[in-house]
């Protein structure tokens, strides 16, 4: 099978609080995840102090909505903030949105230990975003893995569900994948999904990024791939329907960020979410680890 893509427009995505008050000024924003709720599009987003100081949180989480997917109005009460539990009292960090079978909002997240040593994947829920509660941890890393975070939920043709997850092994990040038969789990943790390649953009790190999955298309994922100098960059892969094996994968990455303009500057674009029209699918990301953006893309089937 013959994929394509096409990048047909980069916009900026802005987020500003609601009343007034500014834009979030003195963050860096990243992770936005963005989905359609009742003809609005909203936003979970990870934001971060700067300069951020050893005593700060690694992130907390705002939530914001707008008509048109660029221009987001933020609630200035945050999300989710870290505590008072010690596994998420270093931060909170990569939202993913997760609807149950009861449509009960679910929101997976990365909690920082209060030490700022380990993440885990944990679920908070509620009946919309004003109203989260923490609820459990779903993965933790087992030993010599460290850092459970960045999910992506997918369902298989054969009805059950996939959780892939970034955790880090020998001073690198790679892509797990566990199996459950509801979007709550419990999960089975399964082999790797795929690992990286010698002498490519994506040799060393590998994270998780949104899954497309089109009617009668194989389930695509746009994924996060570096090398071990961290110069992130955003692919895609496709799998079979049961996500059993890979069927296809870029061989150059399809978004790269500009060259960081000041020293010190991050050489970062990293894939969150994404929404499908079944047109255009508009990849939302972050780069340089500060700003957000939205990518418009075309996919063909050859």
């Amino acid at each position: 099978m013959t994929l394509s893509f096409e990048v047909v427009a980069v916009e900026e995505v802005t987020a500003q609080f609601t009343g007034g008050g500014g834009a979030l000024d003195g963050f860096d924003l990243m992770s936005p995840y963005v989905w359609e709720k009742d003809g609005e599009r909203q936003l979970l987003v990870r934001a971060v102090k700067r300069p951020r100081t050893p005593d700060d949180p690694t992130g907390v989480i705002y939530s914001g909505r707008c008509p048109e997917g660029l221009h987001f109005a933020i609630d200035p009460v945050p999300a989710l903030v870290p505590g008072p539990d010690f596994t998420d009292a270093g931060g909170v960090e990569d939202p993913t949105v997760v609807f149950s079978a009861h449509d009960t909002l679910q929101v997976f997240y990365t909690g920082v230990d209060g030490r700022r040593e380990q993440g885990s994947l944990l679920v908070a829920q509620g009946a919309d975003l004003r109203s989260l509660v923490k609820d459990r941890v779903l993965l933790k890393a087992p030993e010599g893995e460290g850092n459970v975070k960045e999910a992506t939920v997918a369902q298989g043709a054969d009805g059950r569900f996939r959780l892939f997850y970034e955790y880090a092994r020998d001073r690198a990040s790679r892509i797990g994948m566990a199996v459950g038969e509801g979007p709550e789990g419990p999960w089975d943790v399964a082999d790797d999904p795929f690992t990286v390649r010698e002498q490519s953009w994506d040799r060393w790190h590998l994270s998780t990024g949104p899954i497309v999955a089109r009617p009668g298309q194989p389930p695509v994922m746009f994924y996060n791939g570096a090398t071990i100098d961290a110069h992130w960059r955003i692919g895609w892969i496709a799998f079979d329907p049961d996500f059993t094996r890979v069927i296809a994968r870029c061989e150059a990455p399809l978004l790269i960020p500009k060259p960081p303009e000041h020293p010190g500057d991050t050489d970062i674009a990293f894939a969150a979410s994404c929404l499908d029209d079944g047109e255009t699918i508009y990849l939302y990301y972050s780069v340089e680890d500060r700003w957000l953006r939205r990518a418009s893309i075309r996919m063909s089937n050859g």
